[in-house]
């Protein structure tokens, strides 16, 4: 594991401390690095209206995107209660647009695993198919 992607899980667990969760009680935190080399994270921040619920990996690409980001290298996710999470389809889809390339991701403590994008989103759709 190379340090980029310690640093990355370490910045995703401090997020995780920060996840707004009081109906899962399951906390997940997401750092990224962008194409420029510049850092962002997120929390999953959660809502009585279920759909209003935000993901961490999608918080920190909004965030990354609303910043001018248009690519991201690299997404590290942590889930500090239970076991390894693995992003969901929507946000495998975000992670799409925005060209991620690889998916890092640990429990609280447990050993990393790193997975390109194209293997939890194989055979994907995205932007150029559309022009």
């Amino acid at each position: 594991m190379s340090d980029l992607d310690r640093t990355l899980l370490d910045l995703a667990a401090a997020a995780a401390e920060l996840a707004y969760t009081p109906y899962s009680n399951f906390r997940v935190g997401a750092a990224l690095v962008t194409g420029s080399g510049e850092v962002f994270s997120g929390a999953n921040i959660e809502n009585a209206a279920y759909g209003a619920c935000v993901c961490a990996e999608t918080n920190a690409i909004t965030t990354a995107a609303a910043a001018g980001t248009r690519r991201i290298e690299v997404v590290a996710v942590v889930c500090l209660d239970g076991d390894l999470c693995t992003p969901c389809g929507n946000c495998r889809q975000v992670m799409r647009e925005f060209g991620v390339k690889r998916v890092v991701m640990r429990t609280g403590e447990g050993e990393p695993r790193s997975v390109p994008l194209e293997g939890l989103l194989p055979e994907s759709f995205g932007p150029e198919a559309l022009g």
